[in-house]
């Protein structure tokens, strides 16, 4: 897999990694700090973890999605994606390798995530600590399964497109299902528009995948009954997007 190193090898001395890293693992120690969290010692724990979540998705949407775009624009505008089909290296290898390679530094943000809110936040009471691991993990996943898809979109976007496009429509895709449907929600409740409602309906709700609000009001583990449903939810989006990245994906830059 000569691209998968390539890739990997290219992001690991940009050293940008460890910027995402450090603001994951240890800014979420010092926001609380700087805010009234504080002040009252019984909101630390969530304040703290609240952060640890906010900056994995943060540093995947600014650091992830931009290394993603970056990834792509270079293969197709340098030649090196022509180069490698003309080895033998399919198209469809071609993106899963660079994919494989971006995933690798992205994916452990949501376990690092996890495990700061488990290990630096977890209540006291011995059932509250063991539903509170249950949901960092279970988000955890929820968080790989969203993102994989956008970074394969990224690459494939700005192979196609260039850059920019490539960072700021999965960006885009991610703050609207994250925030934006919540204020369609909103709007809908307020005025019953059939296109608005329509449109809601088919939003990417990544919001089911932020733990934010269910960590700090301690609402417990999404309910293994329900799992499974969120799971095919966006497995079914994931599918979308890989055949939409494959089609766009390109090895070579228009003339």
């Amino acid at each position: 897999m000569p691209l998968f190193r390539l890739t990997l090898m290219t992001i690991f001395r940009r050293k940008a990694w460890a910027v995402c890293a450090f603001l994951v693992l240890v800014m979420p120690f010092l926001l609380p700090q700087l805010s009234s969290g504080t002040e009252n010692p019984a909101l630390l724990k969530p304040a703290l973890a609240q952060a640890a979540w906010g900056m994995a998705w943060l540093s995947t949407v600014f650091w992830g999605f931009f290394a993603a775009s970056k990834a792509g624009e270079k293969l197709s505008r340098s030649g090196l994606g022509e180069y490698f089909h003309s080895s033998g290296i399919s198209a469809t290898r071609q993106l899963l390798e660079i994919w494989s390679s971006l995933m690798v530094y992205i994916a452990p943000l949501g376990l690092a995530a996890a495990l700061v809110c488990i290990f630096a936040a977890s209540p006291a009471a011995p059932d509250e600590r063991s539903m509170w691991i249950t949901t960092n993990f279970q988000y955890a996943l929820l968080f790989v399964l969203v993102v994989a898809p956008l970074v394969a979109l990224a690459v494939a976007i700005a192979s196609r497109f260039g850059g920019l496009t490539g960072f700021i429509v999965p960006a885009g895709l991610t703050f609207y299902g994250l925030y934006g449907v919540g204020y369609m929600k909103l709007l809908l409740s307020i005025e019953g528009n059939p296109l608005l409602s329509w449109l809601w309906s088919a939003s990417p709700h990544y919001h089911f995948a932020d733990p934010t609000e269910r960590l700090r009001y301690k609402l417990g583990a999404i309910e293994w009954s329900q799992f499974p449903l969120l799971l095919a939810y966006f497995g079914g989006i994931s599918l979308l997007y890989i055949a939409l990245s494959r089609l766009l994906f390109r090895v070579k830059a228009t003339a």
